[in-house]
């Protein structure tokens, strides 16, 4: 812990979140990553699966640092993947009106964590909410380095042993034989 100023336990009203998640192959090892910044305080959180997609592990990254907040908090959360942004922004709402349906009528790939991204949004809003901000990724900003770079640490780190993370439509297991 931090201390008072620890981002977790946030008790001022904007707690800033960068995050990022990746993989090696798509699907592949994954990680994810987010940094939590509260004044001058920073909190580093990683997470690993074995087996995941890219996506999973850019909305795992923003559900995980919004669930490790102890408390509700005004958000500002980063994040240089569009779909995160857009899908958390501009489609899920609709997708959620919908019965979980694409506008094609299929269903919406990684719904189970859309539904926990929710979730954790839902909690925050108390103290003001999430605002979701888009930065180019690989452009100079430290704090998106660092998450990439925590990221990209943690899926090399990935072993069988972990986890797998995938969407029941990605997971081979899942899937009717012809």
């Amino acid at each position: 812990m931090i201390g008072d100023d620890d981002p977790s336990d946030c008790a001022s009203p904007t707690v800033i979140i960068h995050t990022d998640g990746g993989c090696i192959g798509n699907p592949g090892p994954g990680g994810w990553a987010a940094i939590l910044q509260y004044g001058n305080a920073r909190k580093e959180l990683t997470g690993r699966a074995s087996q995941t997609t890219n996506n999973r592990m850019e909305l795992r990254a923003a559900i995980e640092g919004l669930e490790a907040l102890t408390r509700p908090c005004r958000v500002i959360l980063y994040t240089d993947s569009q779909y995160l942004r857009d899908g958390i922004t501009k489609w899920v709402y609709g997708w959620k009106r919908k019965g979980w349906q694409t506008t094609a009528k299929r269903p919406v790939k990684n719904r189970d964590l859309w539904q926990l991204l929710l979730a954790a949004i839902e909690r925050h809003r108390p103290a003001g909410g999430v605002t979701w901000e888009w930065t180019k990724g690989h452009a100079g900003q430290e704090l998106n380095e660092l998450a990439d770079t925590l990221a990209n640490q943690a899926a090399r780190s990935a072993t069988a042993a972990d986890p797998a993370d995938l969407d029941e439509s990605d997971n081979p297991s899942t899937l009717a034989l012809g």
